[in-house]
């Protein structure tokens, strides 16, 4: 859970003016102070925790979370941050439709990828100078805006914004498309668009670096069970399998074991019957009885 102290230090209590807040946020508010909502640090702490959970399982089932931080604060933490976990992330403007028409952004990305193979190519002859000038502005153009996306071959499984209002059609679309969503919500945002809403101050670096810090935390400890999951079914198959050639070996010497067995008997039929032919043998044979014809009696 997210410590109390850490919070304090990167100001995540500070929320906006009183003027400036949205009604909806009231649960989450602890008091007023010369004008400016404080909010609560242990409602933070526990939807953290809640949010922290669900992305945990999500990158657990090797599913993908895209990040959307356009704002300058966050571009630098967040692009630092999620590039470690390999996780996308858009802190460039928002291709309107990257979710709901995402069949044209991904022609998009390969197009990026085909400007970079003809970029690379080895035979220069194939374009002039001011060809491969026009090229490299267009690719520089679509990396800076889809460099980040080029490995989401499909759509994210959710995804991560801050402040919600400045990308309310990235939350648009992935509501229009039942995406789960995580967010920071500050005082002047509406709590109830988000699934995985997390109270917190979405204007300072530190406190936008100290949750997704948490986040990418939770996706670290997700990967890692996966993989203990999938060492674990592979030797319990590497197991299985070596059980099973055991059991056949097992089988297979019984088998020739009988095999044997009947050859023995055979064999053992066999002299009992050559014996029982030679003590036959030698055993004296009754004498047959002589009878002698008596002569016919003379006419």
């Amino acid at each position: 859970m997210l410590d109390f102290n850490q919070m304090l230090e990167s100001s995540v209590h500070f929320g906006h003016m009183r003027r400036k807040w949205n009604p909806k946020m009231a649960p989450y508010i602890f008091m007023e102070k010369n004008g400016i909502h404080i909010i609560d640090l242990h409602k933070t702490a526990e939807k953290a925790e809640e949010a922290a959970n669900a992305i945990k399982q999500i990158a657990k089932s090797g599913k993908k979370i895209l990040f959307v931080a356009t704002k300058k604060q966050a571009k630098e933490v967040v692009s630092e941050l999620v590039t470690k976990v390999n996780m996308p992330y858009v802190t460039e403007r928002w291709p309107g439709g990257m979710l709901t028409n995402f069949v044209t952004i991904r022609k998009a990305v390969k197009k990026m990828n085909n400007l970079d193979r003809l970029i690379n190519d080895k035979d220069t002859t194939k374009i002039n100078k001011r060809e491969r000038l026009q090229i490299s502005r267009e690719k520089a153009k679509l990396e800076k805006n889809l460099g980040s996306i080029s490995d989401l071959t499909r759509l994210p499984s959710a995804i991560f914004v801050i402040d919600i209002n400045k990308e309310h059609i990235a939350v648009a679309e992935a509501r229009r498309l039942n995406i789960p969503t995580f967010a920071l919500v500050d005082t002047n945002t509406n709590p109830d668009l988000i699934d995985f809403p997390i109270p917190a101050n979405d204007d300072a670096s530190k406190s936008i670096e100290l949750i997704v810090k948490y986040m990418c935390d939770a996706i670290v400890e997700g990967l890692n069970e996966r993989k203990m999951d999938k060492d674990a079914r592979e030797a319990a198959d590497e197991a299985e399998e070596i059980n099973e050639r055991a059991l056949a070996t097992e089988l297979l010497d019984e088998d020739d074991d009988t095999e044997l067995s009947k050859d023995g008997a055979k064999i053992k039929k066999v002299k009992a019957l050559a014996e029982e032919e030679e003590s036959s043998e030698k055993k004296p044979r009754p004498r047959k009885a002589i009878t002698t014809k008596k002569p016919a009696p003379k006419k």
